[in-house]
Order: structure tokens, then sequence, then C-alpha cells
């Protein structure tokens, strides 16, 4: 069977770039989750599931307008709905190679109940003003807001979204013993990715 590392976290900590890097030096197949929400959560959808249906289903001033702690709640929920439709795709997509795969999904409570070994998961976390400075470089984040009668407010109760995510999943870590690493843009990528490397036991 192939091997799995996940990488978990909150959004904008840098996920994407440790995995892209790691995949092109070990050759590892890359699972990316995040180009698969859509498609998950129109199956959950299509199952009736109550988050899957809201996400659908809401406008952006119905989503990012509303207080930053409901948004939080419900996306922990939402991951929960569509893990293992994430399950599923990885044990049809890879190519027989081993995966590197990495998303805010990856939640450590969601980890420990599939029995995920310590030594293959880890999260990254953002601090806040790391989180902040790169949602702002990054120019879709108006076309998601589009719509919300104020976007200042609305980008806001995102950030504080975001950053109560980012609570939540370095308390699962400490509870479930698994590695967590926060970024505060001091430390290297490269030697972020040989400290994910390390923790991986991976070899060239």
């Amino acid at each position: 069977m192939a091997k799995i590392y996940w990488i978990g976290g909150s959004p904008c900590s840098g996920k994407s770039t440790i995995a892209e890097i790691i995949s092109n030096r070990y050759g590892l197949y890359y699972f990316k989750v995040d180009d698969y929400l859509e498609k998950y959560t129109n199956y959950g959808f299509s199952l009736n599931l109550e988050i899957c249906r809201k996400q659908s289903i809401m406008n952006p001033e119905e989503i990012w307008m509303r207080e930053a702690t409901l948004q939080y709640k419900e996306e922990l929920q939402f991951y929960d709905e569509i893990f293992d439709f994430i399950l599923q795709d990885l044990e049809t997509m890879c190519e027989g190679r081993d995966i590197i795969t990495e998303g805010t999904a990856y939640l450590p409570n969601l980890m420990n109940k599939r029995d995920i070994p310590w030594n293959r998961y880890l999260a990254v976390i953002p601090t806040k003003n790391f989180q902040i400075n790169h949602y702002i470089q990054r120019k879709w984040i108006h076309s998601v807001l589009d719509g919300c009668s104020d976007f200042q407010k609305a980008f806001n109760n995102w950030m504080d979204r975001d950053c109560l995510f980012a609570e939540e999943v370095i308390r699962q870590c400490g509870e479930n013993r698994y590695l967590s690493f926060v970024n505060n843009g001091k430390t290297s990528i490269k030697d972020i990715v040989e400290m994910v490397s390390a923790h991986f036991s991976l070899e060239v």
C-alpha cells in the first residue's frame, strides 16, 4: 500500500509550498485538498449534509458577514462531513505512488480517529500577522468577498475565523500528541521543508 504523508493546519501557513517542494524532491504524488473542495461540497449537498448544503446556497453576504465564531464552528463541521470523500479519492488517485497531501481539512481529531501515526502527520499554523500579510497579497480575496456590503468587516471576520481555527488546531495537536509548527515568517521555507522531511523520515 502507498504511504501517505499528511500536512494539516490553518489557512495561509505555507502548507502548499511545503508540500510541492517535498513532492518534487521525493517523487511523491501531491494531493491538494483545496482543488477538490467544490466537488466535495456538491457531493455533500446531494447527500443533504447540513453544512455542505448551507455553503451551496448561501451568498457572500450571508457567509462572511456572520460572527467569526459561528463561521469557525461550521468550518470544523464541514471538514467532518467531507473527510470520507477525501479518503476515497486518496485511495483511487495516487497512481501507485506514495502521497504527500495537505489541507485544512486534516484536523488532528480526524487524523486520530483514523489512526494516522504521529510521524505521518503534522500541522503548520501561521501567526496572525503572517496570515493577514499573506492573505492581502492574494488577488482572489476580492472575488471571494464580492457582494458583501462591508468588505473590510467581511475580511476581518474571515481573518478572525481563521485565527480561531488555528487555535483549535494547536489545541487538537496537543490533545492528540501530534506535532504542530507555528510559522511566523522568520524561518525559511528551506528550513521548514527540512524539518517536515525529517519528521516524516523522508530520504532521497
